[in-house]
């Protein structure tokens, strides 16, 4: 999953949402591909693509949109907008789609709005998937609403600056013969371990340089821009190997309790789960206490049709010998 703003103005945002499809077109009917916040008009919403759509009725054979609301603090009439980039291969015209709606306060389930039958699967894998993703340009437009317009935060933006200018940095970090520069106030703020390190009684708080063992380079970068951010890169800025990438910060996360990190990371690797990756996804949510990610492992597992070829895979076997227990609760569960 993957978003870029094309421009924004104070009640309307245009943004591409990008999908990556190859993974996601196994979802069950139902399950949903999330893009990050977006701001617009004073509120947050979000777009859900449901690769396999969200009816039974329909069968999986379209591939659905919606935009939810997520601030609930009044009703908003918005105007959203939206079409499927083409692959540039076929003479095919995408399919362009617009709605009005108010989104309501009251609700009481999950407000959002969009399309049960955006495009069929057909049209999608043959004239819109470029290297497996599939991208959705969206417009939204706040028309109407009780609330003053307030533009989204930007203290992320004013921390990266910092961050990248390295003014007033009191503390860097060795990382296999690289060097961080970094506030010591921001990282206590964000991690606790990193409070105890750096504020606390311990001989780090007095170092000007620490060394750090068992994190990789690459790997602390991303974790160091996440605390004065907030935000994770997309996958084709995670380099050859996104889903290693994810693993490794996920350990990252749970070694300096950044618990929202950690979940981020839970996410992508389940977005991109198969039976190819789910005994490996299992195993690194076991290692790192990650109870969200393991319990979607099992579920997924539990479906004997994925069960029979996940159990053919070497991580599987990997699996078992690093935790046995879990390969009995799975045999069990699934009557293997």
């Amino acid at each position: 999953m993957g978003l870029k703003v094309q421009a924004t103005a104070l009640g309307s945002t245009l943004v591409e949402f990008k999908v990556d499809y190859q993974h996601s077109k196994h979802l069950n009917i139902g399950e949903a591909v999330h893009s990050e916040i977006i701001y617009a008009g004073g509120h947050m919403w979000r777009m859900n693509c449901y690769p396999s759509g969200v009816r039974e009725r329909d069968m999986g054979g379209h591939v659905s949109l919606f935009l939810e609301l997520l601030n609930k603090s009044s009703s908003v009439e918005a105007i959203f907008g939206a079409w499927l980039k083409g692959n540039g291969r076929e003479n095919y015209t995408s399919p362009k789609k617009t709605l009005a709606y108010v989104f309501n306060e009251e609700e009481e389930e999950l407000d959002e709005q969009g399309w049960h039958q955006f495009c069929s699967r057909f049209e999608v894998e043959n004239y819109h998937v470029t290297e497996g993703y599939i991208t959705f340009v969206c417009a939204i437009m706040v028309v109407g609403g009780n609330s003053i317009p307030v533009p989204p935060s930007d203290l992320g933006e004013h921390l990266e600056r910092l961050l990248d200018s390295t003014d007033g940095t009191d503390v860097s970090f060795n990382v296999d013969g690289e060097t961080f520069d970094a506030h010591r106030a921001v990282l206590a703020a964000r991690s606790p371990v990193f409070n105890v390190e750096l504020l606390g009684s311990m001989a780090e708080a007095t170092m000007p340089a620490i060394t750090l063992h068992d994190i990789a380079p690459a790997v602390f970068r991303i974790m160091l821009r996440f605390m004065y951010t907030d935000t994770l890169p997309g996958d084709d800025e995670l380099g050859s190997s996104p889903f290693e990438m994810m693993q490794h910060l996920l350990a990252a996360a749970d070694r300096y309790a950044l618990d929202r990190l950690k979940l981020m990371c839970a996410q992508r690797l389940w977005d991109k789960v198969s039976v190819d990756t789910v005994a490996a996804t299992l195993a690194c949510a076991e290692m790192y206490s990650c109870s969200e990610l393991k319990s979607k492992c099992i579920d997924f597992f539990a479906a004997e049709k994925n069960f029979k070829k996940a159990v053919l895979t070497d991580s599987f076997l990997q699996l078992g010998h690093k935790f046995p227990s879990i390969i009995a609760d799975l045999r069990e569960r699934v009557g293997a």
